[in-house]
C-alpha cells in the first residue's frame, strides 16, 4: 500500500507540473507564432546572404511548431513558395527538436547544463544538414509541392491572447493521452523498477546503447512530452545521459507519422537521406553529451 501511495504522489505531483508548463509554454509560443507566419519565415531565409539563411531557419525552426508532423504543412507551405532549399532544410530538422516545449521541459527534468548542450550541438547539425543537401543538390529529390493557402481572416478581429487560449487547448488536449501514458511509465520507472537492473543492462559505461536508443526511438515516438518524464526517470536510476538524449532525438525527430506525411513531399532518396540524418544527429549527439558531462 505504501509503494502504491508514493507511486500515484510521484504520478500526480509530476503530471501537475508538466500540465501547467506545457499549457503556459503554448499559450506564449502561440503568442508569438502569430507574429512569425509562414510568410514572414520565407522573407528571413530569402535574406541576400545566403550562409545567414541557414542560421535563420534553424533559429525559426526552434519558434515554430511543437511536433514533427505540425512542422510538415509549414515547410510544404515554403517549398511551394519557392522558399530557399537548404534553410528550409534547416528548419525541417530544427523544428521538432529545438521547440520551445521540449527545451524547457529538458531543463526542468534534465538540468540546464545538459539543455545548453543539447540546443548547441543540435543547432549546429541543422545548419550542417541544411548546408550539405543543398550542396549535394538534393532538391531535385523535392516532389513537386502545390499548396493552396486559405484565408486566414476570421481571426483578425479576435484579441491575440484569446486565440493563444484556445490554441494552447488546442496543443495541449491531443497531447493529453501521450502525456498521461508517459508520467504512467515514468512514475512506475521511479517507484518500481530497481535501479540496478537500468544500470546494468544500459548504464553509462555502455556506448552501445547511444545507437541502439536512436533506433527505439524512432517506432517508441510517443511525442518527446512523453518520452521526457520517462526519460527523467531512467536518468535516475542509472540509464546513460548519452542513450536518452539518443532516445529523445530519435523519436521526436524522425518518428514513423512525420517519415509517412514526409513521403508526400519527398522522393524515397531524400526520405531516407532524411532518416539517416537523424540518426547520425542522434548518435553523434548522444556520444558527445556523454563525453562531456
Amino acid at each position: 500500500m505504501n509503494a502504491f501511495l508514493e507511486f500515484m504522489k510521484t504520478f500526480l505531483i509530476l503530471f501537475a507540473e508538466l500540465t501547467a508548463l506545457f499549457i503556459l509554454i503554448s499559450f506564449l509560443v502561440s503568442l508569438l507564432q502569430q507574429k512569425v507566419t509562414e510568410e514572414r519565415i520565407k522573407r528571413v531565409l530569402e535574406r541576400p546572404n545566403k550562409w545567414s539563411g541557414y542560421l535563420y531557419g534553424t533559429v525559426l525552426g526552434a519558434l515554430t511548431p511543437f511536433c514533427s508532423c505540425s512542422t510538415i504543412p509549414i515547410l510544404a507551405g515554403l517549398l511551394s513558395s519557392k522558399a530557399p532549399f537548404g534553410p528550409s532544410m534547416s528548419f525541417l530538422v530544427a523544428s521538432p527538436l529545438l521547440n520551445p516545449v521540449i527545451v524547457l521541459l529538458l531543463w526542468t527534468l534534465l538540468g540546464w547544463e545538459l539543455t545548453v548542450y543539447y540546443v548547441l550541438i543540435v543547432g549546429a547539425f541543422s545548419i550542417l544538414i541544411g548546408v550539405v543537401w543543398d550542396l549535394l543538390g538534393l532538391e531535385k529529390f523535392v516532389k513537386n509541392v502545390r499548396v493552396r493557402k486559405g484565408s486566414g481572416d476570421a481571426q483578425m478581429d479576435e484579441p491575440k491572447w484569446k486565440v493563444a487560449l484556445r490554441d494552447a487547448w488546442g496543443f495541449f488536449y491531443p497531447v493529453l493521452p501521450f502525456l498521461l501514458l508517459g508520467v504512467f511509465i515514468g512514475a512506475f520507472i521511479h517507484d518500481f523498477i530497481p535501479q540496478e537492473m537500468i544500470a546494468r543492462f544500459a548504464g553509462g559505461d555502455q556506448p552501445w546503447t547511444i545507437p541502439v536508443a536512436s533506433v527505439i526511438g524512432i517506432p517508441m515516438y510517443i511525442r518527446a512530452e512523453a518520452i521526457l518524464p520517462i526519460a527523467d526517470a531512467l536518468v535516475g536510476k542509472g540509464m546513460g545521459i548519452g542513450a536518452i538524449i539518443a532516445l529523445v532525438i530519435g523519436g521526436a525527430g524522425a518518428s514513423i507519422p512525420e517519415v509517412v506525411l514526409l513521403n508526400k513531399l519527398f522522393k524515397p532518396k531524400l526520405v531516407t537521406a532524411f532518416v539517416v540524418s537523424i540518426l547520425v544527429v542522434a548518435v553523434s549527439t548522444g556520444f558527445i553529451v556523454q563525453t562531456v558531462l
